[in-house]
């Protein structure tokens, strides 16, 4: 009996033990975190780091850059031109603007060396034209502008005794027979027969909206009192080449000089020299127009 006691109580002792030995063997699985050193067996967690704020988050300030050393100075403005020649002035200079503004039309008169109202007017006119400021004085813009549009004038320039406008090299077409020979560049007339010019006369145009044709044409029929039929305005001494534009004296023209255009006609200022040339000229005559 006590041996099967003792037998008994061995055997449980054994369970016991087998059953210690699975859980330390189980526990040996999973190792525990060791508690850090002098903190008394607790685990201390490691701080979160703290974030940085965004530079653009709210509540943050932007830093402004710094303003810059230097600042931008505004353009300076323009000297005001230095008048060269005004109204009341003699000499030779303002010989030499008026024979230059004769070269390009815009001087009608001899030149006299005297800056008057013609001149005053003339000077007017050529600064309007180019976009100058119109005062009627020369100043240096104004001179260096006609220079650049000019040659130096002659002798004969300077004391007017040439044509304002000279008919230059005729044009091939004018050669031959009794012809009008009309230049656009030269704003001339010249009246030819057979390649010898007669007579030599200025000359304006129709403006941009109201052209005068070029081409080679001949007289279709001459009215000395004409009147027009659309704008009621006298045209003496008309010479008609192509539709309704003819040769003709202009009142206007006389007055006005290249201030005006016409509305298509080759209009002629001095009444003398075309009246001259109404007689002359026959129906059936050529008119040459060209540049």
């Amino acid at each position: 009996m006590q041996r099967n006691r003792i037998r008994r109580g061995l055997a449980a002792a054994a369970v016991v033990a087998m059953a210690a030995g699975c859980t330390a063997q189980a526990a040996t699985g999973t190792p525990e975190a060791k508690p850090s050193a002098g903190s008394g067996g607790s685990t201390t967690p490691t701080p979160e780091p703290t974030p940085t704020p965004s530079a653009t988050g709210t509540g943050t300030t932007t830093a402004t850059p710094a303003p810059s050393q230097t600042e931008t100075q505004p353009p300076k403005p323009k000297p005001e031109p230095k008048v060269l020649m005004a109204r009341g002035d003699k000499g030779s200079q303002v010989r030499e603007l008026q024979a230059r503004l004769r070269q390009i039309a815009w001087f009608d008169g001899v030149p006299t060396g005297t800056y008057g109202a013609a001149t005053s007017t003339a000077v007017q006119g050529f600064q309007g034209k180019r976009g100058l400021a119109v005062t009627g004085a020369t100043d240096t813009v104004t001179w260096q502008k006609l220079l650049a549009m000019t040659t130096r004038p002659t002798a004969d320039e300077l004391n007017g005794t040439v044509s304002a406008h000279p008919a230059g090299k005729l044009d091939a077409r004018c050669l031959h027979g009794r012809v009008l020979c009309i230049s656009k560049t030269s704003r001339s007339l010249s009246w030819v027969n057979d390649g010898k010019v007669l007579a030599t006369m200025d000359v304006r145009f129709g403006s941009q909206y109201t052209p005068t044709r070029e081409g080679t044409f001949s007289v279709d029929f001459k009215s000395r009192n004409h009147v027009s039929t659309i704008f009621h305005t006298a045209m003496p001494y008309a010479m008609f080449f192509s539709g309704g534009q003819a040769v003709h004296y202009s009142a206007d023209f006389a007055a006005r000089g290249y201030n005006g255009a016409s509305h298509g006609c080759v209009n002629v200022r001095d009444r003398a020299k075309i009246a001259a040339l109404f007689d002359q000229v026959r129906v059936g005559d050529k008119v040459v127009v060209y540049w």
